[in-house]
């Protein structure tokens, strides 16, 4: 099974800043760091990395205010001012180590308005995550929430960080938690969040819950590779009956998946196994139509199943009178839902639902969930969207009928 490609996760690293780091250099004008005279040896110092900053000459601001370190005696403003100063000028020339050194010893000081201690914090916990320490990353992401960060777009850094320190359990509780907020709030769940929910049930084989992830992802973030994961992955859930294979095809090709010549071919004897040669030729003149069929050593065998399917059809349509009369006749209603979908896959839509409806009202069926599920997916082929949706609705097998009927859905408002 092709597993899940975390498109967002991938490049976190790659993608993350230093969110702002603030600018100090007007300090007699900024009363929060002038509480105090800065004496004119550390002033001078400060000015000139000011202007080098100004001039974009970054490393050479770092070099000339590493000059302030080795003045004794500085005062608590004095370093703090230093350190805001290179905390601005570190963003600016990407030098991480001295990010985290600065930010560091200004959140400790604690001079900060809480608005500004959040900003500090938030740049902290970046730096942390780019340099690779992520468990301080998880701590630091964690601290800015507690203490009243608003910046949603930091919590997949948040529990990815959780998750790279070795605390997978916490990261998924969060993970929960928000998607559970989100539902409350009718909110679309996050793409990171989703994503990682469904790699992580990958990693700890918890079929049941990669399949939900998978199935959120295509329903609110819908992309093809979506459903080649959820597809393939609903197979093996546990219940999943074989019976259902010709339908799991169904869907496959209607979301364009099945596009390889050996695909094609199963899936279409499937349907002339199962009495239905209208879908067979269908699915088989796409084949030769896209140039997967009727091309290479296979073309010969392509070309007479083509031939079968059509031989089928003659059949069945000679035999149209009789095989209604018998399915009419029929003690249970399991004749009229099959004949009637093979009257839907002929475009026959009106006289095929009505029959499949006049199977499931005839009851004793031996798959009764199915048979609702062919009911939906023929009002859906109809046209009938708001029909078939309500139909799918009350699909409850456990089977995977059910799945296959929400996935229906989920393809019927996409599409």
């Amino acid at each position: 099974m092709k597993q899940l490609r975390l498109s967002r996760m991938a490049v976190l690293i790659a993608a993350i800043g230093f969110a702002a780091a603030p600018e100090v250099f007007d300090i007699a004008g900024n009363r929060a760091f002038a509480q105090e005279a800065m004496r004119p040896e550390i002033g001078k110092i400060v000015q000139a990395a000011g202007e080098l900053y100004k001039s974009k000459k970054y490393k050479d601001a770092l070099s000339k205010l590493h000059e302030a370190d080795a003045v004794s005696g500085k005062t608590t403003n004095e370093s703090f001012t230093i350190e805001r100063m290179r905390l601005s000028i570190a963003s600016a020339a990407g030098d991480n180590d001295a990010t985290i050194r600065a930010a560091e010893s200004i959140i400790a000081a604690n001079k900060l308005s809480s608005k500004d201690q959040l900003q500090h914090l938030q740049v902290l916990a970046n730096a942390y995550y780019k340099a690779g320490n992520y468990s301080k990353a998880a701590t630091t992401y964690s601290r800015y929430f507690a203490e009243g960060g608003t910046d949603n777009s930091l919590r997949p850094y948040m529990t990815q960080a959780m998750s790279l320190s070795g605390d997978t359990g916490k990261a998924m509780k969060e993970v929960q938690a928000e998607m559970a907020a989100d539902e409350k709030a009718g909110r679309t769940p996050s793409l990171s969040n989703l994503e990682f929910f469904a790699s992580m049930a990958l990693k700890q084989n918890d079929k049941v819950g990669y399949a939900n992830a998978l199935e959120k992802l295509v329903m609110f973030h819908g992309k093809k590779e979506y459903w080649v994961n959820l597809l393939n992955s609903v197979e093996r859930k546990p219940g999943f009956s074989d019976r259902l294979a010709l339908d799991l095809y169904r869907l496959k090709f209607a979301v364009g998946q099945l596009t390889k010549p050996n695909e094609l071919m199963e899936v279409s004897q499937l349907s002339l196994q199962a009495g239905y040669p209208s879908e067979a030729i269908k699915i088989i003149d796409q084949g030769f139509k896209s140039g997967a069929l009727g091309t290479g050593t296979e073309a010969a065998r392509h070309g007479r199943l083509r031939d079968l399917a059509n031989k089928k059809l003659s059949e069945m349509t000679a035999a149209q009178k009789t095989n209604e009369a018998e399915a009419a006749s029929s003690k249970d209603g399991n004749a009229l839902v099959n004949l009637g979908y093979a009257y839907v896959t002929a475009g026959q839509f009106d006289k095929g639902i009505g029959m499949i409806e006049e199977g499931i009202a005839k009851g004793n069926l031996k798959n009764p969930d199915e048979a609702v599920l062919h009911l939906g997916m023929s009002q859906l082929q109809a046209g009938k969207k708001a029909a078939a949706i309500k139909t799918l609705k009350t699909v409850q097998g456990k089977d995977g009928t059910a799945d296959l009927a929400r996935y229906w859905i989920i393809f019927a408002n996409q599409k």
